[in-house]
């Protein structure tokens, strides 16, 4: 094997460079650095689609005890490829396959010292894919915070995704999420 040194090597004009032929491994040794200035693909993947929402303005009340109710996320804060609805359905339906980590967290109350339990789950395609819950203490608590992380695989096309809450009263009366910055979601394509 031999050594060329040069600082530019450029294709004859109007054509393209190709670095090696079929079956040969093009070796990037420890501490070089590649620099795409370019459109230049095949480095790795993005994190994109993304988006996150939050709960914001009023609390999402009425919510029935022991019963699993769609959490409403209704303001978007970033969604550049459009995949969230904040509006009616109110679910992240990606728009490219792959492996998705959704984060979601939502605070269940419950007025007067009542709550029992409360969880949260993410749903694809209308059914529970991974859920997170705690039982409380009825005589010292009236909500809870519950985070959940889940990494879900989605078809690109008709796949979706909805977080559900769960809030169980000691007496049966209704509970709410409360919006703010303790309700909230996101989700990004995982590189592979």
């Amino acid at each position: 094997a031999s050594t060329i040194l040069v600082d530019k090597i450029d294709p004859q004009s109007g054509t393209a460079l190709e670095i090696g032929s079929s079956g040969d491994t093009i070796t990037i040794p420890s501490g070089a650095t590649i620099t795409n200035s370019g459109t230049a693909t095949g480095f790795g993947g993005t994190n994109t689609p993304f988006f996150y929402a939050n709960m914001s303005g009023s609390d999402q009340t009425g919510v029935s005890s022991n019963t699993w109710t769609k959490v409403q996320f209704n303001n978007e804060v970033y969604d550049p490829q459009s995949v969230y609805d904040p509006s009616s359905n109110y679910r992240f339906t990606p728009n490219v396959a792959g492996k998705y980590l959704i984060n979601a967290r939502i605070s269940p109350y419950v007025a007067g010292l009542k709550f029992k339990e409360g969880f949260v789950a993410v749903y694809k395609n209308g059914s529970s894919v991974g859920q997170f819950g705690m039982s409380g203490d009825t005589t010292y608590i009236d909500y809870m915070l519950q985070p959940i992380n889940q990494i879900v695989t989605a078809n690109g096309s008709s796949d979706y995704f909805e977080i559900y809450g769960k809030i169980t009263t000691s007496d049966g009366s209704n509970g709410q999420f409360s919006s703010g910055t303790n309700t909230q979601l996101s989700a990004f394509k995982v590189i592979e």
